[in-house]
């Protein structure tokens, strides 16, 4: 019996509708075959699902085999010419293997001679077959390019939208399931002093799921959706933004400071007061890390916080480990340490830390400054782009992407203003605050949250070292004056 190989390539639905499905060119191959006194042994199988990899791996290994086998052979079968190469460098590999390797082309629905009319006739099929994909390319990009100028997304709507046909027309909507999710999680990271893994919790602890699958929000998802434009009304697009049709999920000033929370690294993936390179080890002077673990009993379970160094493993290290309650003990023994009962010596006090702050204002208005100039500078730039695109100087891509860089730019530098004067006075009131509740300070650190303890320890501490189990902080001016005592031996009665 002669011996075929096959190949039966199906590349979109529309085909499938006018009778070109796999299973129809199988059919119609495999009768070719028989009536001809032969057998397929080997079928190759392209579907609609196929990538372009999967889709020239398929090919390839077809042109493999021909060649390997090409003694027992006695002819490639395809059901059409364009159903055998998509484009002309693949039909020219299918052509050198019948005059180089004897292999015949045989088209079953459009059967040619093996002679140069014959051949002529499959190149111009093939040419056809060639420009009809490139031009289908085209009117697709054409079409996506299109759609996005429209404002609609081209593919599957991010979390928080849903993909829906109104008028024969796909359109993009919110989801009324995921999208207060997508809400929720951009209010509580940017005005709830969360970290990503204390926001899944958060999260949990409202009842919201994720997906079915995967009820509890991971921790990468939150942190795709907290960076994605999409949630601010503008859609991505072959690496640049544009102004999309779609509700926005949330405002641009909530979404500039998550960023700038994000892009400045201030949230950490715990909420340990003493981890983060807070403290070293004083025996290596590698940071001191906290896990948390928990042990189970009769009357329930109950977690604990240990801090040990970060090579804490390695051979000849002490294996020594701290409580999160045992530093805390140590830090309130420094804050009473810190109390003034003495009103002519608070109020000096309070006078050193504000003439400390008017360095920092100077800076503050310096910072100011500088940055008010590059915003200036900025907007000149934003209008000079307009008018360049007004004047077709440069195409839509290039304005596009520089129209996005130099929004980006203005809003982060008006962030960064609000932040210079926010900073200014959250660090001077700060100072000034602490010292004054100095008397009540114990109280204060005993029902403060995680953020405002690790503040507080920046303020009071320029650094800790952790000897065995003992903290040894070193303290900023003026606490250092305080936690040592303000009378010296120098001193006589009650002045300093």
């Amino acid at each position: 019996m002669k011996q075929f190989v096959a190949l039966a390539r199906v590349s979109s639905r529309e085909q499938e509708r006018e009778g070109f499905s796999l299973e129809v060119q199988e059919d119609a191959l495999k009768r070719y075959a028989e009536s001809h006194d032969g057998t397929i042994v080997k079928l190759f199988k392209i579907a609609e699902t196929a990538s372009k990899s999967d889709e020239r791996r398929s090919f390839r290994e077809l042109i493999t085999y021909a060649k390997k086998n090409a003694p027992g052979l006695d002819g490639l079968l395809f059901y059409k010419v364009d159903r055998a190469a998509r484009n002309l460098f693949d039909y020219v590999e299918l052509e050198r293997i019948e005059s180089e390797y004897g292999v015949p082309f045989i088209s079953v629905s459009q059967p040619t001679d093996s002679n140069p009319a014959g051949r002529m006739m499959r190149r111009t099929l093939a040419n056809m077959a060639s420009f009809y994909t490139e031009q289908q390319s085209l009117d697709v990009r054409e079409g996506l390019e299109r759609r996005i100028r429209e404002g609609w997304f081209v593919g599957k709507a991010p979390y928080g939208y849903r993909n829906l046909r109104k008028n024969g027309r796909g359109i993009v909507e919110i989801d009324p399931v995921t999208g207060p999710n997508v809400r929720r999680i951009f209010e509580l990271f940017a005005y709830h002093n969360l970290t990503l893994d204390s926001l899944a919790s958060r999260l949990e602890g409202e009842g919201r799921c994720f997906r079915e699958s995967s009820p509890k929000f991971p921790r990468s998802s939150l942190h795709s959706i907290l960076r994605d434009r999409d949630y601010i009304g503008e859609i991505e697009f072959r690496g640049q933004w544009y102004p999309g049709k779609h509700e926005p999920l949330t405002d641009r000033a909530t979404w500039d400071r998550v960023q700038a929370l994000l892009g400045g690294h201030v949230y950490q993936s715990h909420e340990m007061t003493y981890a983060s390179e807070r403290i070293v080890c004083g025996h290596c002077g590698h940071p001191i890390t906290g896990e948390r673990k928990t042990k189970k009993s009769k009357s329930g379970e109950r977690h604990y916080v240990y801090y040990r160094c970060t090579y804490y493993n390695v051979p000849q290290h002490p294996r020594t480990r701290v409580t999160e309650a045992d530093i805390d003990r140590q830090v309130l023994a420094i804050f009473d340490k810190m109390r003034i009962e003495n009103e002519d010596i608070r109020e000096w006090v309070l006078a050193v830390l504000r003439s400390q702050t008017k360095d920092t204002q100077a800076d503050s208005l310096a910072q100011r400054a500088e940055l008010n100039r590059q915003l200036t500078l900025t907007v000149s730039q934003q209008n000079r782009l307009v008018d360049m695109r007004i004047s077709q100087e440069i195409d839509a891509d290039l304005f596009a992407a520089k129209q996005t860089d130099l929004r980006d730019r203005i809003a982060g530098l008006k962030l960064q203003l609000d932040v210079v004067d926010r900073s200014h006075d959250e660090m001077c009131d700060l100072a000034v605050k602490v010292f004054e509740l100095s008397q009540s300070l114990r109280q204060k650190w005993l029902t403060a949250d995680y953020a405002t303890k690790r503040r507080i320890l920046e303020i009071v501490f320029l650094n800790c070292r952790l000897d065995d189990t003992t903290l040894v902080p070193t303290m900023r001016k003026p606490f250092d004056v305080l936690v040592e005592g303000l009378l010296v031996s120098s001193s006589r009665d009650d002045r300093i």
